[in-house]
């Protein structure tokens, strides 16, 4: 292995299988190897070992980068960008602790390792995430966006009460600069009691000079949605920018219905857009507008935003997207435990999740159509796991339309415990020979200090993707593309370790398994640069 002497980047690559262009381009050959497997109606199985052949390009050139966040006066908003500007000033502070410094810590991509290999004794070697290939330093995004609310950024750290009073009073001269631009607020789609913060809207209506009373514009969202256009345009003029990634972090909207005619294909939802219809929601614009500019656009939020008609419209157009909800505390856990016990073959019977908090999260979601979104992406993290156990979730057992465990999920609004999410867990499980076993979890979570690394992480992730190209190669090494490479897929199902309810290609099913995910992009990096994918056989220990 060794390091590439055409660039002054410290790459770590297999020569045998990589190489650097004169354009500053990594170049990997692959072979992708599974197995395809079949069952006949006993029950008995075949399988055929297939390979494709791949070759990828990864522009080493790190862009400079915008981000632009939905919601950016709230909670998550305001410690994303007191984060990048801490660590950016080293800022540090005192707590009750002593001095603190600066950190990323909860981010995968700052503070996490991955293994290259063994050294000559046959012990693992750990190296930083980060240093494998070239990432966006989250120190050096540039960072706005939108909120119903009109507050500046110094003004949204003191009201979120996140961070510590130290560090809010350090950080106020740099975030009273930050204001949010005007955002769209469609009533129907969040919790009135949201109603007194929407001051900030570019869709507001003069009030009433006698009742004094707001009201907001809902026939125009073809207009709303050529607005943020040019606020993402403007932002990258005005910064020199050469990607902007747009991520709603805002309210949790209600759910959707999937409408025939309406929101079921690209050329059905920009019309419905035009057309006003009800069923449009904030984020449908804020998305499609983000897509109509080749954007990037994730959904850090659990309202299914992506629905059938803008999955096609970001086909159609090339334009990544990632969603929905972010994964960062109770459901994180819920993804580990639960494939710990069916993979050790225990068989969950229940599980019963209750949170309560007093953010202005929780706030929204104490309205029921409000709190549906969120109980339907965190319901769905267990499918995949309990699928993939038919010894102890036989299929034959599971009455139609039925669950193969009982799940419940309990959110309250305390406003006493502001950021503080409180969590608590109940697996109840079948044991053998009729006995059972629970586990019982109480965590308490500092929501928006779990949530933020996981905006850092998704805005670095997505713009690495969108440097990184491929194309097929037959078995007689003849490319299927000679002169082009084609995009990675829009929908960035790589993005999945961050995500609660992860947005997959039509046809698949997504994986929730946090440990799968992980190992997915682990094996990413180390294919790029040459390495096989990481086991554990660990042979130098095992045999002789």
């Amino acid at each position: 292995m060794t390091a590439t002497q055409s660039t002054n980047l410290k790459i770590p690559f297999n020569p045998e299988f990589c190489s650097i262009s004169s354009n500053n381009e990594l170049i990997s050959n692959f072979t992708y190897k599974n197995t395809i497997v079949t069952k006949d109606s006993n029950d008995n199985v075949s399988i055929k070992p297939i390979e494709q052949n791949y070759k990828f390009k990864l522009n080493l050139k790190v862009p400079k980068v915008g981000i632009m966040l939905v919601g950016f006066g709230g909670n998550n908003g305001s410690t994303f960008l007191a984060a990048t500007l801490a660590n950016k000033h080293n800022i540090s502070f005192y707590n009750k602790e002593g001095l603190q410094q600066p950190n990323y810590l909860g981010s995968m991509t700052q503070s996490s390792t991955i293994k290259l290999g063994i050294d000559s004794k046959g012990n693992d070697v750990f190296v930083p995430f980060n240093s494998v290939l070239p990432l966006v330093n989250p120190n050096d995004l540039v960072v706005t966006g939108w909120d119903i609310n009109s507050a500046n950024l110094a003004e949204c750290i003191e009201r979120s009460q996140v961070l510590e009073y130290d560090l809010q009073t350090k950080l106020k001269p740099l975030m009273k600069e930050y204001t949010p631009l005007k955002s769209i607020y469609y009533p129907d789609f969040i919790a009135m009691n949201q109603y007194d913060r929407a001051n900030n809207c570019s869709n507001e209506i003069p009030s009433d000079v006698q009742t004094g009373k707001r009201s907001y514009d809902i026939n125009n969202k073809w207009n709303d949605v050529e607005k943020i256009r040019n606020d993402i345009r403007t932002f990258k003029a005005e910064n020199q920018l050469d990607n902007v990634i747009v991520l709603w972090t805002a309210n949790t909207e209600r759910c959707v219905p999937i409408i025939e005619g309406i929101n079921d294909t690209k050329e059905n939802i920009i019309k419905a857009i035009k057309e006003n219809h009800e069923e449009i929601a904030p984020s449908t614009v804020f998305a499609a507008a983000a897509i109509l500019e080749k954007t990037p656009y994730i959904n850090g939020s659990p309202q299914n935003t992506f629905v059938p008609g803008l999955v096609e419209l970001a086909e159609a157009n090339d334009s990544l997207i990632a969603g929905d909800d972010f994964k960062s505390g109770q459901t994180k856990i819920k993804s580990v435990l639960t494939q710990y016990l069916v993979d050790a073959g225990i068989k969950p019977l229940s599980i019963a999740s209750y949170n309560h908090l007093g953010n202005n999260d929780g706030l929204n979601l104490s309205s029921q159509r409000q709190f549906r979104s969120k109980e339907i992406s965190k319901s769905s993290v267990i499918d995949d796991c309990i699928d993939s156990n038919d010894i102890l979730y036989p299929k034959e057992t599971i009455v139609e339309g039925g669950k193969a465990v009982d799940h419940c999920i309990v959110i309250k609004y305390m406003k006493a415990v502001g950021d503080s999410k409180v969590a608590m867990d109940e697996y109840y499980s079948e044991l053998m020979l009729g006995g059972h076993n629970r586990i019982s979890l109480h965590n308490v979570c500092e929501d928006s200090l779990l949530a933020t690394p996981l905006i850092i992480d998704l805005v670095i992730m997505t713009e690495f993707f969108s440097r990184l190209t491929y194309k097929k190669v037959d078995e007689n090494g003849k490319e299927e593309n000679v002169d082009s490479y084609d995009n990675v897929y829009p929908v960035l199902a790589f993005l999945s370790y961050w995500l609660k309810a992860p947005l997959t290609r039509k046809g698949f099913k997504p994986i929730n398994s946090l440990n799968r995910q992980r190992q997915a992009l682990e094996n990413l990096f180390r294919l790029l640069i040459g390495l096989p994918a990481n086991d554990e056989l660990r042979f130098e220990e095992r045999l002789l």
